[in-house]
This record gives structure tokens, sequence and C-alpha cells, in this order.
């Protein structure tokens, strides 16, 4: 069975950081096979698409309004994807879910839409007040 926890959201101000993670476990082919991504939904709006990691981490992508502040990496020895998000705004509030791809497809970052994951964690929720 697939586990997909998050971690390290949390109330900050306009302009700060944090580190979010997201350990993944139960994977069939192991956690490095997989691209992986972070989702956020704000209340009352749908779903986004916020960054993407390919398996291997060779390639990486982002949607346009987190470009240059947010940061998506991965520790294959550790089963953990991490969002470093820098600069935050007051708009960058949402609950934040990381996700798998529903089968390992071994593509660019670029070639992940959100219909390609199917593996969801509970999220953890980011505040930035201002």
């Amino acid at each position: 069975q697939v586990q997909v926890v998050e971690s390290g959201g949390g109330l900050v101000q306009a302009g700060g950081s944090l580190r979010l993670s997201c350990t993944a476990s139960g994977l069939t082919l192991g956690f490095g096979a997989y691209a992986m991504a972070w989702f956020r939904q704000a209340p009352g709006k749908e779903r986004e698409g916020v960054a993407c990691i390919n398996a291997g981490a060779a390639t990486t992508s982002y949607v346009d309004s987190v470009k240059g502040r947010f940061t998506i990496s991965r520790d294959d020895g550790k089963n953990t994807l991490y969002l470093q998000v820098d600069s935050l705004k007051p708009g960058d509030t949402a609950m934040y879910y990381c996700a798998a791809e529903k089968v390992p497809n071994y593509r660019s970052a670029t070639y992940y839409g959100n219909d390609h994951f199917g593996f969801w964690g509970q999220g953890t929720q980011v505040a930035v007040s201002s």
C-alpha cells in the first residue's frame, strides 16, 4: 500500500521561508523510479500544480508564479521529496500536497500534467501573513 506523508508547513510572515518534506513508501518500483510533484489548493480555488521533478532528478519544472522562489528536490535514498519555499507571499497560502506519478514514464519533468499523478498525501498547510 502506498503511503504519502507531507510535513513542514506552518504560519510565516511574508518574505519568510519554509521547507516542506514528503515521504512516500510502498511504490511498486521504488521511490526513485517515479516522477514526483507538489500541488497546492487554496480555499475556493482549484488544485494547482506547483513543481515537478522527474525520476533521477535530471529535470524540474515550476508554475510561473513560483519560479525563482521555490525549489523542488529529492533524496531517493530517503524516499523523500522536498520543496524549499522562499520569499513567501500571502498568495502562497494553501494546503500543499505531494504526489507520485501513477506509472513511471521516465520523461522530462515538463512532460507531466496533473492527471499523471495518482498517489496523494493528506497535505500540509502553509499560511503566509502580510
